[in-house]
């Protein structure tokens, strides 16, 4: 037996919670790479018409990486390879991976080609209030973005291969290079190049970004799973279940895009600033459920699929698994979601606000962010339930759910974007007595705030069903009242006693921030999250909830 053989052997032994760390690693350099991005993309170009045509362009060929990307690999492919290689049938599983890589080439080149040749009449179905340069712009980003996607959707295929040998950190990480050669293009002709000029010359940044995410798994690919051949095989019955999972999870992931495409057209018809400052949000609102929700869900899903046993053992371990990695979730989450919408503000002008980005935009995308949260702990747990449900290969549940949400979230997201605004617009600066942003059209951006609290009121209805048809399957799982009891009092402590330092420590602290952090707003944002997440750990640890504990006992060593 040789080393490597070894260490797969071994893999599965190894603590759960040391998978999800691994990917949370892997995330957390990849989504600090994609805030470092992001502000350097915020001090470019602001929430310009160039920042809105570029974001709205990046959404459209993604609907390529969405659908045949991570999602329906998770669901589809990975628990099929992982566990024929559990049973030990390598080759069989070689054989499998190479049929499912040379199917999505076929498949994403066929699409490329046709999406580059319709790309205006793509734009003009869901950009539609994008008109005259904007919407030029618009269609030259996206003709050259395709191909970028396509190499992503092959990069997913790669971390399908690698989670399912336990290799977790690489294909997480990956993501870093992506954002690199975005910052690389940025920083060297941003100084030299209209904004309009920048957006194409940072399209092209992106498709070298993508092969370098691809690029550099491939090798570790073929190094951990050495049997792939790469052919149209449609012989093999496990070659036939993937392909039969994915079917349901590509109709589930196309109602997932719909809802996508239908906030896309909402924010096109409020103007291009409302395409840019939702995207800015959305790099912070998706940043724990990625960082939380997918590392937990991805490091669970090959474990839940290798569980042998009868089938009462089977669904005792995923309960058990259940309870732990949803535990584990709300610990991180529940603080983020006060966090965001307490002290949201400050956290936006330390990422955000430079060059072209002022203190108007940094209000709008706060209040977006005050949106998100609403369904942010609904979203990021569904995604351990979808893999409980992927795990049995059972594709077809999450399917109707998402369908549901989706539905019932385009619905409320007209309701609330446009004839509700006005009562949006109250609840902010009446209600909550929140500074309205001093120019005329942003109130108007004010309606993506109902796109986001609407994604948030259907994230809740799918969850309960999510939870439901869960329990009635494999039995109840729960995270307990007294643990959720804590979470909720530890982040309302911590964030009071945030607000406290700001209103007391801080004035005095303010005339040597810059000259410390190099930033003002820097430089208050640490000084505020640090008190926030000592107070929270602090009152976590005294009242023994076990996230907390292990986390100081890992600082500890």
């Amino acid at each position: 037996m040789t080393d490597e053989s070894r260490r797969d052997a071994v893999a599965p032994a190894r603590r759960p919670q040391a998978f999800a760390v691994l990917v949370a690693a892997g995330i957390l350099l990849s989504r600090i790479a994609g805030l470092i991005r992001q502000r350097v993309f915020a001090h470019y170009f602001g929430s310009s018409d160039a920042a809105g045509a570029f974001n709205a362009a990046m959404r459209i060929p993604n609907l390529l990486q969405n659908l045949f990307g991570e999602g329906v690999l998770s669901a589809s492919f990975i628990p099929v390879y992982a566990r024929l290689l559990a049973e030990g049938q390598k080759e069989v599983a070689g054989r499998v991976a190479g049929a499912v890589a040379s199917f999505l080439a076929l498949i994403v080149s066929l699409i490329i080609v046709l999406g580059y040749l319709l790309t205006p009449f793509i734009v003009a179905i869901f950009l539609p209030g994008f008109d005259g340069e904007v919407r030029i712009l618009t269609i030259r980003v996206v003709r050259i973005l395709f191909p970028a996607t396509g190499l992503l959707v092959l990069s997913a295929w790669c971390l399908g291969i690698l989670n399912s040998h336990r290799k977790f950190f690489l294909s997480y990480v990956a993501p870093v290079l992506w954002n690199a050669a975005m910052i690389a293009t940025m920083i060297a002709f941003g100084a030299r190049l209209s904004q309009s000029s920048l957006a194409v010359a940072l399209a092209w940044g992106t498709v070298a970004g993508s092969a370098l995410q691809f690029g550099i798994q491939l090798p570790f690919v073929f190094r951990y799973a050495g049997s792939v051949r790469l052919a149209l095989d449609l012989t093999l019955e496990p070659v036939r279940q993937v392909f039969r999972n994915m079917g349901p999870v590509l109709l589930g992931r196309g109602a997932v895009q719909v809802s996508a495409y239908v906030d896309i057209i909402i924010a096109s018809l409020l103007g291009a600033a409302a395409v840019a400052t939702v995207a800015y949000a959305q790099m912070l609102y998706l940043l724990p459920i990625s960082l939380f929700g997918m590392s937990v869900a991805a490091a669970e899903l090959p474990q839940m699929a290798s569980a042998t046993g009868s089938r009462e053992q089977i669904y005792a371990s995923l309960r058990s698994r259940l309870e732990r990695g949803l535990r584990q979730i709300s610990f991180f989450v529940v603080p983020t979601i006060v966090a965001f919408a307490i002290l949201g503000d400050i956290l936006v002008a330390a990422l955000y606000q430079t060059g072209a980005f002022v203190r108007d935009d940094t209000l709008l995308v706060w209040y977006i962010l005050i949106g998100s949260t609403i369904g942010m702990l609904a979203s990021t747990l569904g995604r351990l339930f979808n893999s409980t449900f992927y795990s049995m290969n059972d594709t077809r549940t999450p399917l109707l759910f998402a369908i549901v949400r989706v539905a019932l979230a385009a619905l409320l997201a007209l309701l609330f974007a446009f004839p509700l605004r006005p009562l949006i617009i109250r609840l902010f600066a009446g209600v909550l007595r929140l500074p309205l942003p001093s120019l005329a059209e942003s109130l108007v951006t004010m309606g993506a705030v109902g796109i986001t609290l609407a994604t948030g009121i259907a994230a809740w209805v799918e969850f309960f069903l999510l939870r439901r048809a869960i329990r009635l399957r494999i039995g109840a799982v729960s995270i307990g009242i007294r643990h959720q009891a804590i979470l909720w009092t530890g982040a309302l402590v911590a964030v009071a006693a945030a607000k406290a330092a700001q209103w007391t420590i801080l004035p005095h602290l303010t005339p040597i921030l810059p000259r410390i952090f190099g930033a003002h707003h820097i430089g208050i944002a640490l000084l505020i999250a640090g008190v926030f997440g000592t107070v929270y750990l602090a009152i976590t640890w005294l009242l023994a909830i076990p996230e907390s504990r292990r986390i100081l006992a890992m600082r500890g060593k």
